[in-house]
């Protein structure tokens, strides 16, 4: 049985920040997972708001998350009795053929109709792919879908907020 990494779009976290029940019950089974919960880093850059709501809930969620080679942030794998081991595909930075392909998902995606892309999307999208067997937690299910069909993964599942 093979465990699915949870890769959290903005939609999440704006779920998480505005104390939603289904973003904060989805959170709360993901907790002690063996990897941590995704945040990419733009996705984090779109929520955080210097006020002192969104600060200290978003300092409780990340706590649980990893922001993929962030300094700061947890490592993505739970130390284990054999010791500590990395995520190869959280401890690698996207490299130049990584964003070319991002950049054509970008016009290949089959969005719903007055949806402009959004590298943001669609990094999620290619962040949950490159860890194969990923759900994506977002409030724009058709969106993410579709840069994950683009992609032409089929072992990524997209989960409403």
């Amino acid at each position: 049985m093979s465990i699915r990494v949870p890769v959290y779009d903005t939609g999440m976290l704006i779920g998480l920040a505005d104390r939603k029940a289904k973003a904060a019950q989805m959170r709360q089974g993901l907790v002690g997972t063996r990897h941590r919960a995704i945040v990419p880093s733009p996705v984090l850059a779109q929520v955080w708001r210097p006020d002192p709501a969104t600060v200290h809930t978003m300092s409780a969620v990340l706590k649980e998350c990893t922001v993929p080679q962030a300094r700061s942030s947890p490592a993505a794998l739970r130390p284990t009795a054999a010791g500590q081991v990395e995520c190869i595909a959280c401890a690698t930075a996207p490299d130049t053929t990584d964003w070319r392909r991002i950049g054509a998902v970008l016009g290949e995606a089959d969005l719903p109709a007055k949806k402009r892309s959004d590298t943001v999307d669609a990094l999620v999208a290619w962040t949950a792919v490159k860890h194969r067997s990923a759900v994506v937690f977002t409030s724009d299910p058709r969106d993410i879908g579709a840069y994950i069909e683009a992609i032409g993964a089929e072992d990524v599942h997209v989960v409403a907020v």
